[in-house]
């Protein structure tokens, strides 16, 4: 998003829902609330667990798509950059001053490929992904012709079932060429098992941790043999970077919900058997929302629907309340079952979403909020930069 006018200029309740300095009863409704004081908890502790376990942390900026929040993230845990996953949303972190951002995908498209070998021309140390050796000659064709450098991680499957390959010759067979091409570099492997990270158990998600671990072992000790060293290896996610912090191999974590926490990663377990949004992690986004129809006795109708969130891993949850329950939702009504009545017209509910990311991608801005009231507003940056 890009304002085209100073903030002071713009409208409550049209151009933005809140204003620095407002109650947070006043916020204007639904929309995406932060409570800062969690969210820097949170972001506070990941910094420290990384540098316990001696490994950097490139935090997910597809899951909050905001300039401001990876700042906050630079600041206040450390860390050494972003990942993003579309060429459009690293150029959006890389114009707002982020200077060390990886694609942690595939890019491919020639009208792609060149708008990333103009990265570097922003400040930012540009990365990409490849898992097919035929596109390394496309990504240094256009690197040599903007006179920039790109580097490249060689993506492993190790689960996932999605990008990457397989073998580790085939790592070695893309490693090498990458580091035979005119401007580009090779810096190490991607390794991300995305597949398990919201499996319940802990002992489920170790199980298939340890088998990512060796294939990535096997990768790294085969390429060193080859006088190919990985500065990057990179990959562990919210539900597991204590796996991989603590293997020996990785050496990047690549965590993005823990900032914000959602229900469905809410319910996985910890070593203890804890749910992890009661101890390890705070729910600091919601999804605020007003009561704006009670005319059934047992059921209230609040503003935030379908348009407001995405329902693909479940149905929100109502924060701190377990006498009434968000239970179905039409694209701009949700309905809330209150058996007992509680509830007034015009009172707001705290939702935590069900999924952060495509919940946070459908709102303009972040409302900062912190004793009650509106401390900070940030925009979605990177908001719909999908391609």
């Amino acid at each position: 998003m890009n304002m085209q006018r100073p903030i002071e200029d713009y409208e409550v309740g049209y151009d933005i829902p809140a204003a620095i300095g407002m109650d947070e009863s006043e916020i204007q409704t639904p929309c995406l609330v932060l409570d800062l004081d969690a969210l820097e908890r949170n972001i506070e502790k990941m910094g420290k667990f990384a540098k316990d376990m001696g490994v950097r942390h490139r935090v997910h900026g597809k899951m909050h798509k905001s300039v401001d929040v990876a700042k906050l993230q630079e600041r206040l845990g450390d860390s050494c950059g972003v990942c993003c996953q579309k060429v459009s949303e690293a150029e959006v972190f890389a114009r707002g001053g982020i200077k060390d951002v990886l694609v942690s995908n595939q890019v491919r498209d020639p009208a792609k490929i060149d708008r990333l070998a103009r990265l570097p021309k922003l400040g930012a140390r540009t990365i990409v992904c490849v898992d097919d050796v035929d596109n390394v000659a496309d990504l240094s064709a256009a690197a040599q012709r903007h006179g920039t450098e790109i580097e490249c991680l060689v993506e492993i499957d190790c689960g996932a079932g999605r990008c990457g390959v397989i073998t580790t010759p085939e790592v070695v067979e893309i490693a090498k060429a990458i580091d035979a091409a005119p401007g580009l570099r090779f810096s190490g492997i991607q390794a991300y098992q995305g597949a398990m990270q919201h499996m319940d158990s802990y002992d489920d998600r170790k199980a298939k941790i340890d088998i990512a671990v060796e294939m990535v072992r096997d990768a790294v000790d085969t390429l060193k043999t080859e006088g190919l060293e990985c500065d990057i290896v990179g990959g562990g996610g919210t539900g597991s970077y204590y796996f991989e912090g603590n293997s020996g191999v990785y050496n990047e974590l690549q965590c993005g919900s823990y900032a914000f926490m959602d229900a469905d990663y809410g319910r996985i377990l910890d070593k203890d058997g804890n749910r992890i949004d009661q101890g390890e992690w705070e729910n600091a986004l919601f999804i605020l929302t007003s009561v704006m129809s009670h005319a059934k006795a047992d059921k209230a109708i609040v503003d935030a629907g379908l348009k407001a969130q995405s329902v693909d891993s479940g149905l929100p949850t109502v924060f701190g309340r377990d006498d009434v329950e968000y239970v179905k939702c039409s694209d701009e009504h949700g309905v809330v079952s209150d058996p007992k009545g509680v509830l007034r017209v015009n009172e707001k509910l705290r939702l935590v979403p069900g999924h952060c990311d495509p919940t946070c991608n459908v709102h303009d801005w972040y409302v900062g909020v912190r004793g009650g009231k509106v401390e900070a507003l940030w925009p979605v940056s990177a908001r719909g930069r999908a391609y």
